[in-house]
């Protein structure tokens, strides 16, 4: 066994994972409480009987805007008591109990309705916001959930992952950087929030050189952050599948194609902060007359097929989807590796356009590295191979059985 195998299975014996799951009016669920322990979770059912549904609840125990990256007004359950009446939409929350290397947590998520000053229009307005309480203690920073739980997941929306625009792809491979750097949400957060400032004072005409370089100067130190942390994992990746290349599923060889990262890699930071900030005065301009200014907001993740040195989107349905489990792989074992606990697997019809072979051997890399998957599928019959190491929940109109 090799030290990085030996490494994996001393956390993996650390179990870490939710035990007990409670959803009050989130999505098709009035109540629910399942009880699991850290192992696969097969959910089986119908189209549209929940069983995605637990998998978002899941994602909300981690931080951003859960699998969906749906707004918090649209996860309510819509209801109504009276056929006559029109459907009213109630507040929702996630529970649950956790393990984080055998210690037990409790983490909460809910909907909150608030109340803030409109200073344009002198009066108030109502929003939504998301509160968190880890061990009844609410939390200001979301970040700090990834201190107790991790969650990996793949959908069958990303089933189309090499083939659209580079935002998906973009967004992908942060989610697998927060994981390793619990800032680098803040991070993308902030930039994307001077972005907007600084594309409405341009666009409203006004000139004030000060603020216009003041966000510039503060966009390009996070960008420049940003591309960095993006740097860093790729880096991990790429060398973790070059040490322990996988037997069934296809070795990836993963690149970035942004100009801000590809400075990085011949010139010190403050030299490209000096570089983005310089560029970006530059775009002025353009902007008036194109929303495509270049910078980090644009970066493309690259993924390529190694055996055969092609691009993914060339490649075929299936060894799009296989090239992608590849991935979740390698990550899921570096964040075992590097962090020392085990990430939630939250696997959405995973095996859809996988054949036989590479769906069996998926199950069995779950199984080996003895983590918690949740696996969900309208075919019951494909996890035979789990029959005695899963538990099996089958879902009909929100119900479980």
């Amino acid at each position: 066994m090799t030290d990085i195998k030996s490494t994996i299975e001393t956390f993996t014996k650390l179990k870490s994972g939710v035990k007990r799951l409670t959803l009050t009016d989130f999505r098709n669920y009035k109540n629910m409480r399942l009880q699991t322990e850290i192992c696969p979770i097969i959910l089986t059912g119908e189209n549209g009987s929940g069983k995605t549904n637990i998998l978002e609840a899941i994602s909300f125990l981690t931080p951003g805007r859960g699998l969906r990256g749906a707004k918090l007004s649209e996860i309510k359950r819509i209801c109504s008591d009276n056929e006559d009446e029109m459907p009213k939409l109630n507040d929702w929350s996630v529970a649950a109990d956790i393990l984080h290397n055998n210690e037990e947590y409790t983490i909460g998520t809910a909907l909150q309705h608030s109340i803030k000053e409109d200073l344009d229009d002198e009066g108030t307005r109502a929003y939504d916001r998301r509160i968190v309480k880890i061990n009844q203690q609410k939390i200001t920073q979301q970040a700090e959930l990834g201190k107790y739980i991790s969650a990996i997941w793949i959908t069958p929306q990303m089933d189309r992952l090499f083939l659209g625009g580079t935002q998906p792809r973009r967004s992908f491979l942060d989610r697998l950087v927060y994981a390793f750097d619990l800032e680098h949400a803040k991070r993308t957060a902030a930039f994307e929030h001077l972005y907007r400032q600084w594309t409405q004072l341009i666009k409203s005409g006004q000139t004030d050189e000060y603020w216009l370089k003041s966000l510039e100067t503060d966009m390009a130190a996070s960008g420049v952050a940003i591309a960095a942390a993006r740097r860093e994992q790729i880096a991990r990746l790429n060398t973790f599948i070059e040490q322990e290349p996988d037997d069934i599923f296809p070795n990836v060889r993963l690149e970035l194609d942004g100009i801000i990262e590809k400075m990085l890699d011949t010139n010190p930071a403050l030299h490209v902060e000096d570089f983005y900030t310089a560029f970006l005065a530059k775009q002025r301009r353009n902007l008036l007359y194109n929303d495509y200014i270049d910078g980090i907001n644009r970066t493309d993740f690259k993924v390529y097929f190694k055996k055969k040195n092609m691009p993914a989107e060339l490649c075929s349905t299936g060894e799009q989807k296989a090239l992608l489990v590849s991935i979740i792989l390698a990550q899921t074992q570096c964040q075992i590796l590097y962090k020392g606990f085990v990430p939630v697997l939250l696997l959405d019809e995973v095996t859809t356009h996988l054949d036989d072979c590479k769906r069996d051997a998926l199950l069995d890399k779950i199984r080996a590295l003895r983590i918690q998957a949740w696996i969900t599928s309208t075919e019951p019959q494909n996890f035979e191979l789990l029959r005695h190491d899963a538990q099996f929940f089958n879902l009909k109109n929100g119900i479980i059985f």
